[in-house]
């Protein structure tokens, strides 16, 4: 990889970086600016409906899910995203090795695996199919 590789590659992972941690910062501001609302509110003495707060503080909390069968769409979702940046890899390998043929098969090489790693999802989905939901969960007392 040349200077300019290097520096590509770098400016790649940088944005990448930038963009998770611009993500994050968005959504922790906006999660502060509803709950100083409402703090504000509550501090004037307003009248506020219980749904309203319910909505506010349950939109945080992530529901778990008790039963495996819950789990099959998003593996399929994931699966046939994942399948899909495989392929858009691959073909993205062949494309790039006509100007650096040195990395037409790493790149050919990556799209491989996330195709892999998406049939795994999907088989995963499938396997689920299989086993019937436990009567309790073990973790949790009777």
């Amino acid at each position: 990889m040349g200077p300019n590789g290097t520096s590509a590659f770098i400016a790649f992972w940088l944005f990448i970086a930038v963009m998770a941690i611009a993500g994050m910062a968005y959504d922790y501001r906006k999660k502060r600016l509803e709950l100083d609302a409402l703090r504000s509110a509550i501090e004037h003495g307003q009248n506020l409906d219980p749904a309203i707060i319910q909505k506010l503080l349950g939109q945080y909390s992530q529901p778990q899910t008790d039963q495996p069968q819950d789990l099959r769409p998003y593996l399929h979702i994931g699966g046939i995203i994942t399948i899909c940046t495989g392929i858009g890899v691959g073909l993205a390998s062949l494309w790039l090795g006509l100007q650096f043929p040195v990395l037409k098969f790493p790149i050919l090489g990556v799209g491989a695996i996330a195709v892999c790693v998406g049939i795994g999802l999907l088989l995963s989905a499938r396997a689920l199919k299989r086993y019937p939901p436990p009567e309790r969960s073990p973790d949790r007392s009777a």
